[in-house]
């Protein structure tokens, strides 16, 4: 079984199994699960962040470029995050899959 973090890859080791027993989907779907959650609450504070950003932008026109600045980068990790929470509602799809299927690699 591969892990993904932060972009590196992590492969299962000879020592590892690679088999994954019932229970272990169980438990992956609900990690999948607590992923998917902090995935949506990153987008949902970054994209409250953009749009306090956007009105200091406007209240504020000496420091309206760097507010913009900050909005648009706020606005791109709500987007990230948004992508993220999307990958691991798959994940977790795919886990609920073989747990109830009884399937093991």
């Amino acid at each position: 079984m591969a892990h993904h973090f932060l972009g590196k890859h992590h492969k299962a080791s000879a020592a590892e199994p690679t088999k994954v027993a019932a229970g272990d989907w169980r438990k992956e779907e609900k990690h999948h699960r607590h992923m998917e959650q902090l995935g949506q609450l990153g987008a949902v504070a970054a994209g409250a962040y953009a749009m306090h950003e956007k009105h200091k932008a406007n209240k504020d026109p000496e420091h309206a470029h760097s507010h913009k600045i900050k909005e648009e980068v706020a606005a791109a990790v709500a987007v990230g995050s948004a992508g993220f929470a999307f990958h691991e509602h798959h994940q977790k799809k795919d886990a609920k899959k073989h747990r109830r299927h009884g399937h093991h690699n």
